[in-house]
């Protein structure tokens, strides 16, 4: 008699892990519409973000340009690159320029938006916080030619900021060539660019919150403050943890454009970056294009490390996690 019920409770534990393939049709042919919509931003993705992966390969490589990826010549080298770069006289300093730059800017540039956010969501008239959002997002659409050719022109040694010095009796500083310089200039002028856009999207997120919260913490006493402390942040942490998880993702993928404008002999102690050094081995002078492929490699598994113990630790504290 239990050996019938187990065999029962096993065919029906069988059925039901069985999956309905007509009624996943049915729901693939429902949202057909939407799935056509995506089709276009998949396939950019598949062709800009996946397919080139295959060309990693030459990291293990020796190659040279114009040498097929795959072929029965394909001399393979192992982890011979990143063995070479980890014994470069470079690596540490590449590391700890890369860092620096990269943790001070997160750790300015994170917590600027959500300030922002929170005092433009604070603002009563609403035509007034628009003014502002729009003054905050405009510098993100400055290239970034543009905006060291304004550092240098508020910055240079004929700028504003040295002919306001000088006329005020102190002495005139080579703000562009000093490598002490180089980090506040990269990483306040980075912030500056983006924290208004950066903002957009806990702007958005304030607007889902209930008013009769608002309303109901106004009848209780609560202050302004202790409205965004206890209502407004509560409804955007979800989307702060999400941010976090990503932004620490991407914590060492600083790129390359702006340092390599802002870079010269002078400066390049502290401004040779991960990425200008890869830029420079892989494309420039005579390419080493296997070498510089095994460092963007090394970089690129960082940043995916990185990820994995952001979302794994917002995970274990809280809720929030993009897996």
């Amino acid at each position: 008699m239990q050996g019938a019920r187990n065999a029962s409770a096993a065919a029906a534990r069988q059925k039901k892990a069985k999956p309905d393939w007509g009624k996943r049709l049915r729901d693939f042919c429902d949202n057909s519409p939407y799935l056509i919509m995506l089709l276009p931003a998949i396939i950019v993705v598949f062709l800009f973000n996946y397919l080139p992966i295959y060309g990693v390969l030459i990291a293990f490589q020796d190659f040279m340009p114009g040498d097929p990826i795959l072929s029965s010549e394909t001399i393979w080298v192992g982890f011979d690159n990143f063995t070479r770069f980890f014994s470069d006289p470079q690596f540490w300093p590449l590391m700890k320029n890369t860092f620096l730059i990269c943790i001070i800017g997160f750790v300015i540039g994170f917590p600027l938006p959500i300030i922002v956010s929170l005092a433009l969501n604070a603002v009563k008239r609403k035509r007034t916080a628009k003014v502002f959002q729009t003054i905050y997002t405009a510098p993100h659409f400055i290239s970034l030619v543009v905006l060291v050719g304004m550092l240098r022109l508020f910055f240079g040694i004929d700028g504003l900021v040295n002919n306001v010095v000088a006329h005020l009796g102190g002495a005139r500083f080579q703000y562009m060539l000093e490598a002490s310089a180089f980090r506040p200039l990269y990483i306040l002028s980075s912030n500056w660019q983006d924290f208004g856009w950066s903002a957009v999207i806990y702007i958005a997120a304030l607007s889902n919150v209930d008013p009769v919260q608002h309303e109901a913490a106004m009848i209780d006493g609560a202050t302004r403050f202790q409205r965004v402390l206890h209502v407004d942040i509560p409804a955007i942490m979800p989307m702060i943890s999400v941010m976090l998880i990503m932004s620490i993702g991407g914590l060492m993928g600083v790129g390359y454009e702006k340092a390599l404008l802002m870079q010269h002999d002078a400066n390049l102690s502290v401004s040779e970056l991960i990425s200008t050094y890869v830029y420079k081995r892989g494309l420039t002078g005579v390419p080493d294009q296997a070498y510089a492929t095994a460092i963007g490699l090394f970089n690129s598994v960082i940043n995916v490390l990185l990820l994995i113990i952001a979302n794994t630790t917002s995970k274990r504290f809280s809720e929030n996690s993009l897996w």
